[in-house]
């Protein structure tokens, strides 16, 4: 999230408790810090709070408990204020402080999707052992000598060259970890999309949870069906 999309991290919890800046905190140095440390306390110019679960009171627009089961409940579940929660763990929201959270239109992206990558990415590893062979052997190398033939010919109709820099990042042909995560964001697209035409789709629908379910369970019951079970 900070990397990538450009997120102010100001909070990140521990087992020896959390750490918070209003101006962000930078992820990979606490990172650092907690391998030279074995924890956060004491990470420079941030407050250290001592009950690390204090930290999802924080006001913030996404909130991701990414760790320990059940952590938001009944007893805190009306003092957060995070208007996204995305569930990284395993059912680190209860049943009861899921209704708490969506009555004040909290929107909570369900576990069975969020940390659905890892299940996601061993199904790929399987696909690869069945063929004995990596993703992207067989097309990596005309991949690039496809992209050198463009380069070349545009260079040549412009009579400019592209810069070196480009040329290495464009012509690199794509590789087994590049592939991988291209399918596992394909998949994580799309499962959210069916489960948002569901939520958005039936009126008796009201939160992601109970469309992820409905997803999921129409799509085993239609495999059985095919299968004549």
């Amino acid at each position: 999230l900070e990397e990538e999309d450009g997120c102010l991290i100001i909070g990140i919890a521990e087992r020896d408790g959390a750490i918070i800046d209003a101006k962000g905190l930078p992820v990979e140095r606490v990172k650092e810090y907690l391998n030279e440390h074995g924890g956060v306390r004491g990470f420079p110019g941030a407050t250290y709070i001592a009950n690390g679960a204090d930290v999802m009171e924080q006001d913030c627009d996404i909130l991701i408990p990414a760790a320990f089961e059940g952590v938001i409940n009944l007893s805190n579940a009306d003092r957060i204020p995070a208007r996204l929660i995305v569930e990284a763990a395993n059912g680190p929201i209860t049943a009861g402080a899921d209704e708490v959270l969506r009555r004040k239109g909290t929107v909570i992206i369900p576990d069975m999707y969020a940390n659905a990558g890892g299940v996601t990415v061993s199904y790929f590893e399987w696909v690869k052992n069945l063929s004995h062979i990596r993703f992207g052997r067989m097309q990596r190398r005309a991949e690039e000598a496809k992209q050198q033939m463009l380069i070349d010919e545009l260079e040549a109709m412009t009579g400019s060259n592209f810069s070196d820099a480009f040329k290495s990042r464009y012509l690199q042909g794509s590789d087994e970890l590049t592939l991988v995560r291209s399918g596992l964001d394909d998949t994580m697209r799309t499962a959210y999309q069916a489960m948002r035409e569901v939520w958005h789709g039936r009126n008796d629908v009201h939160d992601l949870r109970t469309a992820a379910y409905i997803v999921s369970i129409s799509r085993v019951a239609e495999s059985y069906k095919v299968l004549g079970i």
